[in-house]
């Protein structure tokens, strides 16, 4: 397939751009195999015109167009020529909502061009091949294409464990994907079980996902292990490997907890058709608890809600509360959040080891797995120990980017397979920064970054479901990764939260409802100005890099100050 044969007009005229919250431009509207630009109309001197709109065509989630026709006319002919009818004045809009939640509007004149720009984006917008995408033609000038990639190796996460216990090794046994086709090729497991165990044990486990570590914990040695659910079936099926496996995970004597992301009802379905749970007479160490946490379409449907609720400009207080309870997005952060303290808590102050799983082990599993960590570990909250969780619990651990992510929340086609997991956690950890805002060291904006690139990228790191499939399509040799870009100097500079002071402490967040707010950062971004929060912003960054604060006042309160009372900046501030 060529890019081409998808661009059934590659170049229109005089197209007006509107967006909310910006002046309307108007400009040459061109379309190429991944972007759509917009430069505005020259000025004067011959002057070229300024690049008003880059976008990826990927980013587009929905495409929706309205044509006008306002009538026929006939031009004057002369006696020779043939008679002409043409269209008086059609014109067409276009509106354009991408998956970063951005809506864009673009009117063109004719109808035909209209209709072929839209069938144009909507076209490539759909290449659903890997390596027709962006990221394997992006070359920047300044990154070199191994740059990222080795940055968070396992071995590196392991040989920091085996400083500290002798219990735990790191295992190749699925170099080649054929014992768990999720997995990465490495994970660390139990130095008591042979690979010909852990491969028995992976057959008893939903995709082969059998228990490897997540996490350590080095104040009191407990671990967190990740898997599927078991595979027990309605005959209750053991399997003598898998309770060799996890029962060398706990001395004598001690306790651990499985955390099942499922209702105890749901896990009860499961073992109808072939799944189920740990049964206590053959783990009886391990005490089941659970916790249901929605995923898939559920969960794709209450942002879908929550999004149609934010752009829902008439909406009443009464209404949009109504709305905002309605779609129980905070509802689902609450429990996500919940769910990762009860782990954290039965790590920190149970001191008792945790296995979590719900069915497949690549959706909920990792989103608890993960923000239990950023609760519990200092390392996970800085900028560097951030990218390297991500890395280890949701790209490497099989989180399926290209299937949950194929659409946002606009999108008209309904796959089942969406469902953003990856930005629920993302909102929790917002929820963290915000309830604890001295102890990460990365700000909202790299939240906001790693949401974009999720959905839409010019990299290749949330490329693929896994990394076999990684590996296939040679994503490594053939991308950039996103984590080159972020970490150099001056692009680091951007995230970097100012207020950053290394806390060693577990932080244990309140998730009583008033305390779980909407990241207006995200839903809002594209509908209400930031510029006063973007200023104060900005001065409390530059005062921190020069050291130049006010001795009666610091950084923080001067930025309580802006954001309480924009009126009240001096006109420094301004």
């Amino acid at each position: 397939m060529e890019f081409s044969e998808l661009i059934k007009t590659a170049t229109v005229e005089s197209v007006l751009l509107s967006c909310t919250g910006l002046p309307p431009v108007r400009g040459t509207l061109c379309i190429t195999s991944h972007h759509l630009l917009l430069s505005s109309c020259p000025g004067g001197d011959g002057q070229p015109g300024t690049v008003e709109l880059w976008l990826l065509i990927r980013n587009v989630d929905a495409v929706e167009k309205r044509v006008q026709n306002l009538g026929w006319y006939q031009p004057p002919r002369t006696n020779d020529s043939p008679r002409d009818t043409r269209l008086a004045g059609s014109s067409g809009t276009i509106t354009l909502r991408c998956k970063d939640l951005k809506v864009l509007q673009l009117e063109i004149p004719g109808m035909e061009e209209c209709l072929n720009i839209a069938s144009s984006i909507e076209a490539l917008s759909s290449v659903d091949s890997v390596m027709m995408m962006y990221p394997f033609f992006y070359r920047p000038q300044d990154l070199r294409l191994e740059e990222g990639w080795h940055l968070f190796p396992l071995e590196q996460y392991f040989q920091q464990i085996a400083t500290q216990t002798s219990q735990w090794r790191l295992s190749d046994l699925n170099r080649d994907f054929t014992t768990c086709p999720t997995y990465p090729a490495d994970v660390i497991v139990p130095a008591a079980v042979s690979d010909d165990t852990l491969r028995r044990a992976a057959r008893f486990r939903q995709g082969g996902r059998f228990p490897v570590l997540s996490y350590y914990h080095p104040r009191n040695g407990t671990v967190m292990l990740r898997s599927s659910q078991p595979l027990t079936g309605p005959n209750r099926k053991r399997c003598p490997e898998d309770e060799v496996l996890l029962g060398t995970v706990l001395d004598e004597g001690e306790r651990g907890f499985i955390i099942d992301t499922r209702s105890a009802q749901a896990a009860k379905q499961a073992r109808m058709t072939g799944g189920g749970t740990e049964p206590k007479s053959s783990y009886p160490q391990w005490k089941r608890l659970h916790r249901p946490l929605e995923r898939g379409r559920p969960l794709q449907e209450s942002f879908i809600k929550l999004v149609e609720a934010c752009n829902d400009a008439s909406l009443s207080m009464d209404r949009w509360l109504s709305r905002l309870e309605s779609c129980r997005w905070l509802s689902h952060v609450k429990a996500a959040l919940s769910t990762a303290c009860l782990a954290a808590q039965c790590m920190d102050r149970e001191e008792a080891s945790v296995l979590v799983h719900g069915a497949e082990g690549t959706d909920t599993t990792l989103l608890v797995t993960a923000l239990a960590q950023v609760i519990l570990d200092p390392g996970c909250r800085t900028m560097v120990g951030f990218q390297g969780l991500l890395e280890r619990e949701w790209i490497e651990a099989g989180h399926p980017f290209h299937l949950r992510c194929a659409r946002s929340a606009y999108s008209h086609a309904r796959l089942k397979q969406e469902a953003p997991l990856f930005l629920l956690f993302l909102d929790c950890v917002w929820q963290l920064s915000r309830q604890f805002p001295f102890s990460l060291e990365f700000g909202e904006s790299l939240l906001l970054t790693l949401f974009d690139n999720a959905y839409a990228s010019d990299y290749g790191t949330f490329l693929c479901n896994n990394e076999k499939e990684r590996c296939l399509c040679k994503v490594k040799e053939n991308t950039h990764s996103l984590w080159a870009w972020l970490n150099q100097p001056e692009e680091k500079k951007k995230y970097l939260n100012p207020l950053y002071s290394h806390n060693p402490l577990v932080i244990w967040p309140s998730v009583e409802p008033q305390s779980i707010q909407l990241w207006q950062g995200l839903f809002f971004r594209w509908i209400l100005p930031s510029q006063y929060l973007d200023e104060a912003r900005a001065e409390m960054q530059r005062l921190v890099e020069g050291n130049e604060a006010p001795a009666k006042e610091s950084a923080g309160s001067r930025l309580s100050r802006s954001l309480s009372d924009p009126a009240a900046r001096t006109e420094n501030e301004r």
